[in-house]
């Protein structure tokens, strides 16, 4: 049986609510029906002075204060129109997110879109715990970046993100509530003190040739694997109509570490082994060496450089299909 918890209720509130559902594709334009508007606190309270003002202006028979009560009343209602303006046919797109270690702000960059000729000022993005404030300049495009922070590997969403305004006189506050459509690659988080790397593997001794993956000598073509730098892609030949490969070099090496699940000790538990493991490609990383990974039903071979790094932090960031939730 599911568990009701404030967080499920609120998502399932604002779900037939706020039609928030699946990830919107780029770019999400705020429409008339996307944009809601309520009192603040303090339109609350300046509302419920005003009613005073008018109660005791009818009391007492004052004009002046009929006149002051109507006054301000006009200011409250014309903030409404502006605060609703201010978000009105603004897009919102995704930027690049740059992948991140456990325990580091993920750093989501959404790019804001006024098409008018004319400032948006006040405006405030917050998601997952952060918040962003900013003003987007006439007739651009605005970057701007929520640090949210990390607590599990994993793909993390940024999920239900609000853009909301309270300009111009913070009586009344207009928002919208909108799922864009990205996400960020959380790494394990190294292990702090790792043991020294293991030996490397038996072969290619003496510096002899291997088909490891350096910048030496041209040694063949082979298939494109997800790692590959675009700089060595056989572009002629996918020019030319033939499938998408990889030029292959070889280096004068030594033999190239294996990091391998199984090889672990068996009293480390799952992210022990994956922060051991990623602490090791980024120890191997910064000697330059080689280095392959094995893993229960997959395997990377031997390359070097950031793209391997990247694919290999990203497949133990993605073993077991650990994804975070939203919020």
């Amino acid at each position: 049986m599911p568990r009701f918890t404030p967080a499920r209720i609120r998502a399932r509130v604002e779900h037939w609510l706020f039609r928030i559902g699946a990830p919107e594709q780029a770019p999400i334009r705020l429409g008339q029906r996307r944009i809601y508007v309520l009192p603040t606190p303090a339109g609350l309270v300046f509302a419920a002075a005003l009613v005073t003002m008018l109660i005791a202006s009818i009391n007492y028979g004052l004009s002046l204060g009929y006149m002051l009560t109507f006054l301000l009343a006009s200011a409250g209602i014309t903030s409404i129109v502006h605060a609703f303006r201010n978000l009105l046919h603004l897009e919102i797109a995704p930027a690049r997110v740059t992948p991140v270690f456990c325990g580091e702000a993920a750093e989501f960059r959404l790019r804001i879109n006024n098409a008018r000729a004319e400032r948006r000022p006040a405006l405030r993005l917050r998601a997952r715990g952060a918040n962003t404030a900013f003003d987007a300049a006439a007739a651009s495009a605005t970057e701007i970046v929520l640090a949210c922070r990390t607590t599990r590997r994993g793909l993390l969403e940024l999920g239900r993100t609000v853009l909301e305004t309270t300009w111009p006189l913070g009586l009344i506050r207009a928002w919208s509530i909108f799922v864009p459509d990205i996400d960020c690659i959380v790494y394990p988080a190294p292990e702090h003190h790792p043991p020294p790397l293991p030996a490397e593997g038996a072969g290619n001794e003496g510096g002899t040739r291997s088909s490891i993956r350096g910048d030496d000598d041209f040694a063949g073509l082979r298939p494109t694997q997800p790692s590959d730098s675009p700089r060595h892609i056989a572009w002629k030949s996918l020019a030319r109509g033939g499938p998408m490969l990889t030029k292959q070099f070889s280096a004068s090496t030594g033999s190239a570490h294996v990091f391998d699940w199984a090889a672990l000790p068996p009293a480390l538990d799952d992210e022990a082994r994956l922060s051991r493991l990623t602490a090791w490609i980024l120890a191997a990383d910064a000697a330059g060496r080689p280095f392959s990974l094995r893993l229960p039903g997959a395997e990377i071979d031997i390359g070097r450089g950031p793209g391997h790094v990247h694919a290999c932090c990203r497949l133990l960031a993605l073993h077991g299909q650990v994804r975070v939730d939203h919020d």
